[in-house]
């Protein structure tokens, strides 16, 4: 019959659920950005390629393109997060105590301690990420960073001398050099193995230099 349960059987079409689509696996961008700022500070930007970025950070390329851009536009946010995580010492230093000279000693005596913490790699990001550096853009802006440091002791000198802190002939431009200079070397000592204690003794033998009113 036509009307038959078998009938209707073999006309009407199987329907089948469609299986979802595959979702591309979740990350924890934080996470995921640390491990970038460990990578990046381990083995400075060039030597540091997107495949070593998607072994440490745990994500596929798409991931990363997608979250954080190219592999330059990661960077950038890394010297950021890297400033507010871990080098935000400097900037507290310079406007939080009274005189340049109370600063300097300060963000030395900081410097040693966050240059040798244990469970990051030594020394300083914003320092050695450009070494061997051959992307002009990240060699630049991470010069200005540096370049910026020295121009802001520069400028709590210069107001220390105007305060009659410092004496009137103090070269303020060759004292923040000197300065930056200092601080440069103990980041690379970090690296070289130098210890917390090391470069304390280093900060106070810097501090004797400083000129007295």
């Amino acid at each position: 019959m036509v009307g038959s349960e078998e009938t209707k059987t073999q006309v009407e079409p199987e329907v089948r659920k469609a299986k979802p689509r595959g979702r591309p696996r979740s990350f924890d961008r934080e996470t995921a950005l640390e491990k970038a700022i460990l990578a990046f500070w381990e083995h400075g930007y060039e030597a540091t390629s997107v495949s070593d970025l998607t072994r440490v950070m745990d994500i596929g390329a798409p991931s990363l393109y997608a979250a954080f851009g190219d592999k330059r536009s990661l960077f950038e946010e890394v010297v950021r997060e890297y400033g507010v995580r871990y080098g935000s010492f400097s900037d507290h230093a310079l406007t939080e105590e009274p005189t340049a000279r109370a600063a300097v000693e300060r963000l030395l005596r900081e410097a040693a301690v966050a240059y040798t913490a244990p469970g990051h790699p030594h020394g300083c990001l914003v320092i050695h990420a450009a070494t061997n550096c051959s992307t002009p853009e990240v060699e630049e802006s991470l010069r200005g960073r540096r370049n910026a440091n020295i121009a802001a002791f520069e400028s709590r000198i210069r107001a220390d001398i105007a305060a009659g802190e410092l004496p009137a002939g103090t070269d303020a431009a060759a004292l923040a050099r000197y300065t930056g200079a200092v601080i440069q070397g103990m980041s690379q000592q970090a690296r070289d193995g130098a210890s917390r204690q090391d470069l304390e003794a280093v900060a106070e033998i810097a501090l004797t230099n400083w000129p007295r009113t």
